[in-house]
């Protein structure tokens, strides 16, 4: 039998403005969180307890023009968003609409008991829904964090994880989060890396009817997950790696969530290191790549104050501190070796 998803560990009794004097011990953790009730006082969570038609026509108050980026699947997807048959594609179209418009056709779908499966994922809260922000504010400190919104009906989107920490909050709808620590990787079947429904590599695993036979490490995965499920104005704080599979569980479900990085603005995306790694080192023989596992721990995974400290100051170039300066330096000189 599969394990029971754990509950996440739950925060009662917050109110937003207490987020910054709270410190790393919310929004720098490294266990997801839920914060009931954290964002009761929104007007957008008020609309959204009064149903689906008020927290469209709430949403409606702020749309302007706003094209945005949204994915239409058929019925017999049942909500979920992930490959065709033979993974030469997907199981869905994305295509660019304006936001009213998705809006009326999720209004269209709500009696519908098979309706298609209609998702505006990511959108900048600021470009879609400008004054939505000015509304229903939130005080992260000094953290320098991107507002999007997602809304869709009963959609389904795989594990995936993301680089930023994200603090999401449902406004309408209810949502279930089931979540895997970074380490169950191996676990959960990940699939392609350079072609992937929103971005971020998925697993492949459908966790509404697992097949053991085909993934049987999934299992492994299940007896490290965690889950939670919210309702409008609660709270879920994803740090950054962490697996997480979301489910929107009603006909109108509406999420704003935070992203922010603890690394500096300088500093590229990792996944274009592993990107590269593969190109440069995965099929090197055996006692290479060891090699090489050893100059990554070394200048990578595991630097000290040793690693450099027999270079003078002025001369350690990359290998000195890094800022803006050396990390733009850095690119150029990586973009010149990759396009000779």
């Amino acid at each position: 039998m599969l394990p029971a998803a754990k509950p996440i560990r739950e925060l009662h009794g917050l109110a937003s403005g207490d987020l910054p004097g709270l410190g790393d011990s919310v929004l720098a953790a490294t266990e997801p969180l839920v914060l009931r009730g954290l964002l009761a006082h929104w007007p957008a969570v008020r609309a959204g307890r009064q149903g689906a038609a008020s927290a469209d026509a709430y949403l409606r108050r702020f749309c302007r023009d706003a094209t945005v980026n949204a994915m239409l699947g058929p019925p017999e997807i049942g909500g979920r968003f992930f490959y065709n048959e033979d993974m030469s594609g997907f199981n869905f179209n994305a295509v660019r609409a304006r936001l009213d418009d998705v809006l009326q056709e999720l209004a269209r779908q709500r009696g519908n008991p098979q309706p298609p499966a209609v998702y505006v994922g990511s959108t900048t809260l600021e470009a879609a829904l400008p004054g939505y922000c000015e509304e229903n504010p939130l005080d992260l400190g000094a953290r320098d964090a991107l507002a999007s919104i997602w809304i869709g009906n009963q959609t389904c989107i795989a594990a995936h994880y993301d680089l930023p920490d994200n603090l999401a909050v449902v406004t309408a709808g209810r949502r279930r989060f089931t979540l895997f620590p970074p380490g169950q990787l191996p676990n959960l079947y990940i699939g392609p890396l350079d072609l992937t429904p929103a971005g971020q590599p998925i697993s492949l695993v459908d966790l509404r009817q697992p097949d053991l036979a085909r993934y049987p490490r999934f299992m492994e995965a299940m007896g490290h997950a965690q889950a939670a499920e919210l309702a409008p104005g609660d709270a879920i704080f994803i740090p950054s790696m962490w697996w997480h599979h979301v489910e929107a569980l009603e006909s109108f479900n509406v999420l704003v969530n935070y992203w922010w990085r603890q690394s500096p603005a300088y500093m590229d995306t990792p996944v274009n290191a592993l990107l590269l790694s593969l190109l440069a080192m995965r099929d090197l023989p055996p006692a290479q790549r060891a090699a090489w596992q050893d100059i990554f721990r070394h200048y990578v995974f595991e630097p000290g104050e040793e690693t450099a400290a027999h270079i003078p100051a002025p001369a350690r170039g990359v290998l000195g501190p890094m800022g803006e300066d050396t990390a733009r330096m850095l690119r150029a000189h990586l973009l010149r070796k990759i396009n000779r």
